[in-house]
C-alpha cells in the first residue's frame, strides 16, 4: 500500500526566506537562516500580526513553543522566541522579539489557545509580562515564590526555603541561611595543573633537573648493535637438533584398554543362632 502526502519527507529552506521576509514587510526587523533553521526578528508590538500572517497565508499551523532567553547586557535583556510547524509544508520556522523588564509584549493567546501555558511559563521563569492575557499566573513555582528562577542574576540559592515546623506542625517559609561558607571550587585543567602549591606539595623534596647529554650515542658498527652475518648465522641455526618436536610421527590409533576383572564381593557372615536363655535353679532343690 502507498501513503501518497503531500508534505515532504525533507523540508527545504530554499526561498522561504526570502518570500517570508517580503510577506512580513516593516514587522521585520531581522532575518537569517543558522543551523539549518530560520529565524525572524520582529517589531515587539507587532507581533500578533506578523503570527497572524504566517498562520493564514503561509500554513504554518501549530504554535509548538513559547521560549526565553536572558542576555544581562542587553538593554533589552529578553528574547521571546515562538516556534512554528507547518503540517502541509513539514517546515519549521522561528520567530523572536526583544524585551526588558517593564516592557510587555503581547499576548498571542487570540491565536493559539495554548500559549496561555506557555506566556505563564516565560512570566514564571524571565519576568517577561504579555499585555493581554488574562491569566499570567505563575505556573511551576510556588506560590509566594519570589523572583524568577531562569534569569542569569537570579542566586542559585534562592532567597527563601521551606521546611516543615515540628513545633507550628506546619510547612514554614524561611530566609535562606547556609550552614557554611561558600567555597570557590578551581576546575583546574588535570594535564596542566594549578598555577599555585597545592597543600601539601610543600613538603615533597624537589628533584633536580637533569643534565643534558654531553655527548650523543651513536652506533657506527653493526656490531655496536649486536647485529652482523654472525648473529645471523647463530639465529638460523636450530636450538636443539633432533627435538622429538621436530620429527615426523605417525598418528595411530591408541592401544585398546584392558578390560578390568570384575571385582568379587566379600562373602557375608552368617548370622549366628539366636543364643538360648539360661536358667538357674532354685536353691534348696536336692538333687
Amino acid at each position: 500500500m502507498t501513503v501518497v502526502h503531500s508534505a515532504p519527507k525533507i523540508a527545504s529552506n530554499e526561498g522561504v526566506k526570502d518570500v517570508l521576509s517580503s510577506a512580513l514587510g516593516d514587522m521585520l526587523v531581522e532575518a537569517h537562516e543558522e543551523h539549518g533553521e530560520i529565524l525572524f526578528t520582529v517589531r515587539r508590538d507587532r507581533i500578533e500580526d506578523a503570527l497572524r500572517i504566517l498562520r493564514d497565508d503561509h500554513e504554518y499551523q501549530q504554535l509548538m513553543e513559547i521560549a526565553g532567553v536572558d542576555y544581562p547586557q542587553r538593554p533589552e535583556r529578553f528574547e521571546v522566541v515562538y516556534m512554528l510547524l507547518s503540517l502541509t509544508r513539514n517546515h519549521r520556522v522561528m520567530v523572536k522579539v526583544a524585551a526588558s523588564e517593564k516592557t510587555p509584549v503581547p499576548t498571542v493567546t487570540t491565536l493559539w489557545p495554548v500559549a496561555g501555558w506557555l506566556e505563564r511559563e516565560v512570566f514564571d521563569m524571565y519576568g517577561v509580562l504579555f499585555a493581554g492575557n488574562t491569566d499570567l499566573r505563575r505556573i511551576l513555582t510556588d506560590y509566594g515564590f519570589e523572583g524568577h528562577p531562569f534569569r542569569k542574576d537570579f542566586p542559585l540559592t534562592g532567597y527563601t526555603e521551606l521546611r516543615y515546623s515540628e513545633d507550628e506542625k506546619r510547612v514554614v517559609y524561611e530566609p535562606v541561611q547556609l550552614a557554611q561558607d561558600l567555597r570557590q571550587f578551581d576546575f583546574m585543567s588535570p594535564w596542566e595543573g594549578a598555577d599555585y602549591v597545592l597543600p601539601g606539595d610543600e613538603k615533597a623534596a624537589q628533584a633536580p633537573a637533569t643534565p643534558p647529554v654531553a655527548e650523543p650515542k651513536t652506533t657506527e658498527k653493526p656490531s655496536d648493535t649486536g647485529a652482523g652475518a654472525k648473529t645471523d648465522k647463530k639465529a638460523a641455526e636450530k636450538v636443539d637438533a633432533g627435538a622429538p618436536a621436530e620429527k615426523d610421527t605417525a598418528i595411530t590409533d591408541p592401544a585398546p584398554k584392558k578390560k578390568r576383572a570384575p571385582r568379587k564381593s566379600a562373602a557375608r557372615p552368617k548370622a549366628k543362632a539366636p543364643a538360648k536363655p539360661r536358667t538357674r535353679k532354685p536353691k534348696g532343690d536336692g538333687a
